[in-house]
């Protein structure tokens, strides 16, 4: 089915806005990006831009690069962008740090909540995981680690919560001896 071209150019323009959303929230640079997608920087963003449609390997790459599937760029309905099963859980690390991530929510425009499971191996320390504006709330489900909110450090233990604003200074890291596993929860920088 050939569709319209305005309806096209919606199409190709909201597909180029969920990938610089979730580019921009992963805190990627188009160079970054397109590198691991396998495409060149200047295609990457025109696709952003609205201005080309990736073909179907493409989108592929796209979506292996910023740890999604292909789906999560196709419109589903409410449910299924609502509902995130556990055998779908994706880890995904970064260089220069041990610690692993895997998003909890799926993301959306207009999100007022992000949700990312963090396992923190021994020693490692809080990286990746902020926001630029908002609140975070941090669950440990397992292990130990040392949160400091300005200049007061505290030591959280499984079950322990805390719930901080962003804009205060603060850093965590794993001082026990074993995997800390916890859930982080914070407001999407803004845009």
């Amino acid at each position: 089915m050939v569709l319209p071209f305005d309806n096209k150019t919606q199409v190709t323009t909201a597909l180029g806005e969920k990938i610089r959303a979730l580019r921009q929230r992963l805190k990627w640079t188009l160079d970054e990006t397109a590198t691991a997608a396998g495409i060149s920087k200047s295609f990457l963003s025109q696709i952003e831009r609205g201005h080309a449609t990736p073909s179907i390997s493409s989108l592929v790459g796209i979506a292996d690069a910023l740890g999604v599937t292909v789906q999560y760029f196709i419109d589903t309905p409410t449910e299924a962008r609502s509902v995130r099963r556990g055998k779908e859980l994706k880890l995904f690390g970064f260089a220069g740090t041990g610690n692993l991530f895997g998003r909890l929510t799926n993301l959306s425009v207009g999100s007022q909540l992000e949700v990312i499971l963090v396992r923190m191996p021994v020693g490692e320390t809080s990286s990746e995981v902020t926001t630029r504006a908002g609140e975070e709330f941090l669950y440990v489900m397992s292990g130990q680690i040392s949160l400091t909110l300005e200049h007061t450090t505290f030591v959280l233990e499984a079950g322990d919560t805390a719930h901080f604003e962003s804009t205060v200074p603060h850093a965590w890291s794993n001082t026990a001896g074993e995997e800390a596993v916890l859930v982080w929860v914070g407001t999407p920088g803004l845009f």
